[in-house]
C-alpha cells in the first residue's frame, strides 16, 4: 500500500467520522425532541439505561454537572415519569435513580431498529476486523474525552 493511498484512506476515514458525528448528533436531537427532554437529560437517561441505576453523585460525575443541576434535572425527569428515586436497600441514607419502564419502552421503540440494523452491519465483518474497529473506537473515545477535559480546563477570558 503506497503512502499516498494510506493518507487518502486516513482523510476518507476522518471525513466519515465527522459525518457520523453529525448524524449521531441529529439522531440525539430527534430522540430528545421526541421524548420532550433536552440533550443533557437525554445523556442522563443514556447513563441510567446503561448502568440500570446510579446515585445523583455518580450522574453528576458522568455528566460533568453540579449537584444542584442534577437535582433540577432529576426533578424534571421524575415529573415526566422517566426516572424514579429510591432508597438504597443496603443504606437508607443513599438514593439511587433508576429509569422507569416508561422510558425503557420509549427508548426501545426509538433505538430498537437501529440496534437490529446495526447488528446486520456488524455481521459483515470478521472477528479480526471487529477487533480493529473496537481498538479504533476505544482510542478515539479516549482522545475525545481527554480533549473535552482539556477544553473545560481552559480559562474563560
Amino acid at each position: 500500500m503506497s503512502r499516498e493511498t494510506k493518507e487518502q484512506l486516513r482523510r476518507a476515514l476522518a471525513a466519515e467520522a465527522r459525518m457520523r458525528q453529525r448524524a449521531v448528533d441529529a439522531l440525539d436531537e430527534a430522540v430528545a425532541d421526541r421524548l420532550g427532554v433536552n440533550r443533557t437529560d437525554l445523556r442522563c437517561l443514556d447513563v441510567l439505561m446503561e448502568c440500570e441505576s446510579a446515585t445523583p453523585g455518580q450522574l453528576a460525575a458522568a455528566l460533568s454537572l453540579t449537584s444542584g443541576s442534577v437535582t433540577t434535572m432529576l426533578d424534571r425527569l421524575e415529573r415526566m415519569g422517566y426516572v424514579r428515586r429510591q432508597a438504597d436497600p443496603r443504606d437508607r441514607r443513599k438514593v439511587n435513580v433508576v429509569p422507569t419502564p416508561k422510558v425503557v419502552q420509549a427508548a426501545m421503540s426509538l433505538y430498537g431498529p437501529i440496534v437490529r440494523e446495526g447488528a446486520g452491519i456488524l455481521g459483515r465483518y470478521t472477528a479480526e476486523q471487529l477487533e480493529a474497529l473496537i481498538d479504533y473506537t476505544r482510542r478515539d473515545r479516549v482522545l475525545q474525552e481527554q480533549h473535552a477535559a482539556r477544553i473545560r480546563a481552559l480559562s474563560k477570558d
